[in-house]
Parts: structure tokens; C-alpha cells; sequence
């Protein structure tokens, strides 16, 4: 059966790419999910439309997103924090503490794009990967100072 995905569905395609699966999948799965609709049902050239439309809005996006990038590259945060002698952190450094520090240098994202592996414990520089799309990932400096 030959369908057409509204949305980006895994190991199968694309939004607006016409594909050929078994009907049992189509009928049981793609098409209750409203994840496709029938080929036969569609106008070709108001789909090339959409999908162009879809692909200059993505163009944009990922524009700004490089904009964002380039911009956090050039950052360099510091967090101070209370700290034993042994250069010990009192608590840690969590992603809610870089997003508030990257919101006072004017740069606003997503909590979920900060993939910081476990909170920070000592002092010191990190460098923190932050991943802003699917292609586009970056490195942000955080220097961890003694308060």
C-alpha cells in the first residue's frame, strides 16, 4: 500500500515522502495515528508545495539555530558557588544554573538541550555540550569559581 507520512516516522521516512508498506501497518498503525494518508487520495503538486514550504521553514531554522551557535561559542559563563577547602562543591551545578546564566547573557533555550551528563561537583572550567537540533551541537565554557 502506498502512503504518504504527515510526519518524520523512524526506520521508515520523512514528512511528505510517499513510501510502500504492508497494508496491516498502514491500516493498524500509520493511519488511526494519523502519522499518513493514502497515495491515492492526495494532489501531487499541492504536496510538492507543502513540502517545499516545509523545507524553506527548516532552511530558517536551522540559519538561526547556526546564529545561536556562533553565539554561545563566544560565551564563557562563571558560576560561583560555596565550596569546602578541598575545592568541593556545597550542592552542584545543574542545568536550571547554566540555563539561568545563559539567560542573563541573553541567550534563551530549551533546558532539554543542555546535555550535561551529571551535575557539576567541583570547581573548575567544563566545557558542556548543548545540543541545539539534530545536526547542530556546541560547546559552552562554565568556569566554576569559589563564591
Amino acid at each position: 500500500m502506498k502512503i504518504v507520512l504527515r510526519e518524520d516516522v523512524k526506520r521508515l521516512g520523512r514528512k511528505g515522502d510517499v513510501v510502500k508498506v504492508a497494508k496491516g501497518y498502514a491500516r493498524n498503525f500509520l493511519l488511526p495515528k494519523k502519522l499518513a494518508f493514502q497515495a491515492g487520495n492526495i494532489d501531487l503538486e499541492a504536496l510538492k508545495r507543502s513540502t517545499a514550504r516545509e523545507q524553506k521553514r527548516k532552511e530558517e531554522e536551522k540559519k538561526n539555530i547556526e546564529g545561536l551557535a556562533q553565539k554561545i561559542k563566544a560565551l564563557s559563563l562563571t558560576i560561583s558557588m560555596k565550596a569546602g577547602g578541598d575545592e568541593k562543591l556545597y550542592g552542584s551545578v545543574s542545568e536550571q544554573d547554566i540555563l539561568e546564566a545563559l539567560k542573563k547573557e541573553g541567550v534563551v533555550i530549551d533546558k532539554k538541550k543542555i546535555a550535561l551528563k551529571e551535575p557539576i561537583k567541583l570547581l573548575g572550567v567544563y566545557n558542556v555540550p548543548l545540543r541545539l537540533s539534530e545536526e547542530i551541537s556546541v560547546s559552552l565554557k562554565v568556569w566554576v569559581v569559589k563564591e
